[in-house]
């Protein structure tokens, strides 16, 4: 029986830790990354193996930090049915490998606040507890679905992303709907306007979209 590793980096209390880590376990032969983003103030860990494609799980939410030690309360847990956590409490073992610390444009928490159709934009209330987010953090991106209210976890996908001159381009690593979108490459343009994220393009079905994201300010 695999144990769950959760490890972290702990640093002093000047240095931020918006930070993307990694490391490998193995199960039954099967090579397992955790892909681990943190800003300085939630956490998600994920894990998926890539031969062959395979969605395992994803947690996250805010943390506090209590001496050496970061307390996650999860707004979401896709293995919840199996282990019925809700919270974590992580210390320091053993370092992760740090993968880019180099900021993009769009690097933070975003929700889906809406979508434009027929030109007319269409918006979304955000402060209910049914949420799509996604987080970007140095050119590594995740979005999530989830109830903070009722638990349920809709489904999640993420990879690593570009962003320059009005075009953003997500590689697909994981997506726990459809292991046959890893591997896809998906270029939209977006453009900020205000607090707002405007993107659009072809989404991994094959069809046109045009999603607005706002900025998550908890």
């Amino acid at each position: 029986m695999k144990k769950i590793i959760f490890y972290v980096i702990l640093f002093t209390c000047s240095v931020s830790f918006a930070q993307v880590f990694s490391f490998m376990t193995e199960e039954n032969g099967k090579i397992i990354t955790h892909r681990i983003v943190i800003d300085n103030e939630y956490l998600i860990e994920t894990q998926f193996s890539s031969d062959p494609a395979e969605f395992i799980l994803t947690r996250g939410g805010f943390y506090t930090k209590n001496g050496r030690n970061f307390k996650i309360e999860f707004e979401f847990n896709s293995n919840y049915k199996m282990d019925s956590l809700r919270e974590l409490e992580i210390g320091q073992e053993k370092y992760w490998d740090k993968l880019s610390s180099k900021t993009l444009d769009l690097d933070g928490k975003w929700l889906m606040a809406g979508r434009m159709t027929d030109n007319v934009e269409r918006r979304r209330d955000i402060s209910k507890p049914r949420k799509t987010m996604k987080i970007l953090k140095n050119g590594y991106f995740q979005w999530i679905a989830f109830n903070t209210e009722t638990f349920q976890f809709f489904g999640t996908g993420g990879g690593f992303y570009t962003a320059e001159n009005e075009i953003y381009t997500e590689n697909i690593q994981f997506f726990s709907r459809n292991n046959k979108s890893v591997g896809q490459v998906l270029p939209f343009q977006y453009s900020i306007k205000n607090n707002d994220w405007h993107h659009q393009g072809i989404n991994s079905k094959g069809d046109p979209m045009y999603e607005i994201w706002t900025s998550r300010k908890r």
